[in-house]
């Protein structure tokens, strides 16, 4: 229901914070008392999307110091320090989400490289001139990006065996998440392997928020990356203005 003049954006804005700070204090409440290492867990079964708010003692998360570590992230893989605050590792095959991390991150990581160059290096043609991504997104030929689609799915099915699934991908038990073979330089020696692996995870995560980043900054500025840092322009009232809340308080 909405106040009296308030917009439905306002509405589902308010309803949304009420409802993550009703969450958030469930991971604060006090646990009843039970025997040392024995976890708090609710009656019902616990959903997908609930907190991680369930207790073991002496065993906390690094990342989240105030939730407990969850079970199946036992710092076994790279960069693992017990992030998982909304629990989909307890209905998820870790190593079906250990290879998202690692694809999303490596094309993220391609996709930083190549939103930065893409603004001095073109092809040939109008079509390929824009410098800002989002506008080479949209002016480049459908017919190619389709072909790079199709391409992109092919590669994934069958470097996958058509195993895409989370029941079916890791069938194999010596299979391990992201692992392609893929070595030309020989770099990973098992001197080195465990550094490289860890570096590969971290700079994946940074990627993926620095694209994200890169992105949004395009949207609000119309300016492409290395144009802004050179040329910065601030962001003019007819060009970009946010709605809702946000514009009520003179955003």
């Amino acid at each position: 229901r909405c106040w009296l003049g308030e917009s439905v954006f306002e509405a589902m804005l308010r309803a949304a914070i009420l409802c993550a700070a009703l969450a958030s204090t469930s991971a604060f409440s006090a646990a009843p008392l039970l025997k040392a290492g024995s976890a708090v867990r609710s009656s019902g079964a616990l959903s997908g999307m609930k907190m991680q708010a369930f207790w073991v003692k002496g065993d906390k998360s690094k990342a989240v110091p105030f939730l407990s570590r969850p079970e199946k992230l036992d710092g076994t893989l790279a960069g693992d320090v017990g992030f998982d605050p909304l629990g989909l590792s307890n209905y998820w095959d870790i190593k079906w989400m250990r290879e998202s991390e690692l694809k999303h991150g490596r094309i993220c990581m391609l996709a930083t490289a190549g939103i930065l160059v893409q603004e001095f290096v073109h092809l040939p043609g109008a079509a390929f001139s824009k410098k800002v991504a989002l506008e080479a997104w949209s002016s480049a030929p459908r017919g190619g990006m389709i072909q790079i689609l199709v391409a992109i799915g092919l590669i994934e099915l069958v470097s996958n065996r058509f195993a895409m699934t989370a029941t079916d991908m890791f069938a194999d038990p010596n299979r391990k998440p992201g692992n392609l073979g893929f070595d030309p330089l020989n770099l990973g020696t098992p001197a080195n392997y465990a550094k490289y692996e860890l570096s590969e995870v971290t700079h994946g995560r940074a990627a993926m928020l620095g694209f994200s980043g890169m992105i949004h900054q395009q949207i609000v500025s119309k300016q492409a990356v290395i144009d802004q840092l050179l040329h910065f322009k601030s962001v003019q009232p007819g060009v970009f203005k946010l709605g809702g809340a946000a514009a009520s308080m003179g955003m």
